[in-house]
């Protein structure tokens, strides 16, 4: 009997504890969710076009003028958080108030304020506005790189109408270092989470469970032609954020630094003759001349696998690493070269228009038809002693049995057209080739290094 009892308490005690925990939990979240909604905006935007009037615009306005515009106002819905109460500062995402005539904030408590733009930063798609206003609320920034997947997270923003404004989900934390999602020239760094993120969260926050801000909700991925969310979302980290916040506050523009040089990601290929046993890091394909990277003793062939005391993972970690860091940084450098490490030390420079930080190869090459193509560069001019290049593009292999070779193609011919249409870069290039498919031939315009000039047509 006793023993009995004794486990029905035991069961009894277990039900009330799970209880507890459960209630403990939940009130986690409340707290952090009624801790930030005041620290989040809605952003509505408008925009003024100009469309000219036609004939039919004319015919039944017979008194308006027919070669004038008509004005039209389009509206946009966005979220935003106050990163500074006194000074009234909000940082959002770049696309929601990119090229916007009008700009206006609600805030919790359904104050609205005209806004200004103290700054943008397209590449990384933020921005920063200010209002003037008293008895702000702002969210403390947390340390994003402290992250790990699985936490959970919490996301507040204003999903597709200003009625449902600061709405809360949550989620968890599903990967960390997400990049290429939106375009591969933008400097990506995503966390991606699995909270509900919709059209109108963009600029919102997405906190962890300390009421911290760790990220600006940025982009889904709907998976077709659907506007709602399918479970994966994406924020910027908050690290990346707080620095280019600090630049546009101060400067208006973001200053990045440069380490020139081109690289890929490193393939199980690559790995293997290298004679590496981790497939992180970054390889180098050519070096810039009088590159901070060129100073520093980088070279061709090496594989930077930690930069500034941290670990490379991928090109794109590599790049977001260096454009953060202020120009004049030293930093050390550790690249895998002949079968062991090497330490070097680079001084960074302020990234310049045309310059190069750390980007992935653009001339990483196009393969079809047995082709591979590149883009021309001072490597390959060299390499195949070319001069004077009436083209961008350059064959760099030829796979024996090919059509491509039986037709007398060979590695150094230049590609000047395909069909009848220059093409000046490999992007191009693929679009081209792309479109000649239909047409189950390509053609192109090929110089020898002779110098004389020949079509030749491949089928595909």
């Amino acid at each position: 009997m006793n023993r009995r009892y004794f486990i029905l308490l035991l069961f009894i005690g277990n039900l009330f504890s799970q209880n507890s925990v459960v209630q403990q939990f939940s009130k986690a979240f409340a707290d952090v969710a009624e801790n930030a909604k005041p620290a989040v905006v809605t952003i509505i935007t408008d925009k003024i076009m100009q469309v000219p009037n036609n004939d039919l615009y004319f015919f039944f306005n017979p008194y308006m003028d027919p070669n004038g515009e008509k004005e039209y106002k389009t509206n946009a819905l966005g979220s935003g958080v106050i990163v500074d109460s006194e000074n009234g500062y909000i940082l959002t995402n770049n696309h929601v108030v990119e090229d916007m005539d009008n700009i206006k904030v609600k805030l919790f408590d359904k104050r609205e304020y005209n806004a200004e733009v103290m700054g943008t930063d397209p590449k990384s798609d933020l921005a920063i506005l200010k209002i003037d206003a008293e008895n702000l609320r702002q969210l403390r920034l947390g340390n994003s790189d402290k992250l790990r997947v699985g936490e959970w997270v919490m996301a507040v923003g204003s999903p597709f109408s200003e009625n449902l404004s600061h709405t809360v989900t949550t989620g968890i934390v599903s990967a960390l270092g997400r990049s290429n999602i939106i375009r591969g020239q933008n400097y990506e760094d995503f966390i991606q989470t699995d909270a509900a993120i919709n059209p109108g969260n963009s600029g919102g926050a997405l906190l962890n469970m300390r009421g911290e801000l760790i990220g600006i909700n940025t982009a889904i991925a709907t998976g077709g032609y659907e506007r709602g969310n399918r479970g994966v979302g994406f924020a910027i980290p908050s690290n990346m954020a707080e620095r280019i916040m600090s630049d546009l506050i101060d400067k208006g523009y973001v200053t990045r630094s440069w380490l020139g040089v081109y690289i890929q990601p490193l393939d199980d290929d690559a790995s293997k003759a290298l004679e590496m046993d981790s497939r992180d890091g970054a390889l180098v394909t050519q070096v810039v001349d009088d590159s901070p990277a060129e100073i520093a003793g980088v070279e061709e062939g090496d594989v930077i696998v930690r930069f500034d005391n941290r670990n490379i993972t991928d090109p794109s970690n590599l790049r977001n690493i260096v454009s953060l860091m202020p120009p004049g940084t030293k930093s050390e450098v550790i690249v895998f070269r002949n079968g062991s490490r090497k330490v070097l030390n680079v001084i960074l420079k302020e990234l310049k228009d045309g310059k190069t930080v750390a980007s992935r190869n653009s001339t990483s090459g196009a393969r079809i038809l047995g082709l591979e193509v590149k883009e021309l560069n001072s490597s390959l001019k060299q390499k195949y002693n070319i001069e004077d290049a009436d083209g961008k593009l350059v064959i760099v292999h030829v796979e024996s049995g090919s059509e491509a070779a039986d037709k007398g193609l060979m590695e150094g011919d230049i590609i000047k057209r395909v069909g009848t249409k220059q093409v000046r870069s490999l992007k191009e290039f693929k679009k081209k080739e792309k479109a000649s498919r239909a047409k189950g031939s390509l053609l192109l315009l090929i110089k020898k290094n002779d110098g004389s000039s020949l079509f030749v047509t491949l089928n595909y």
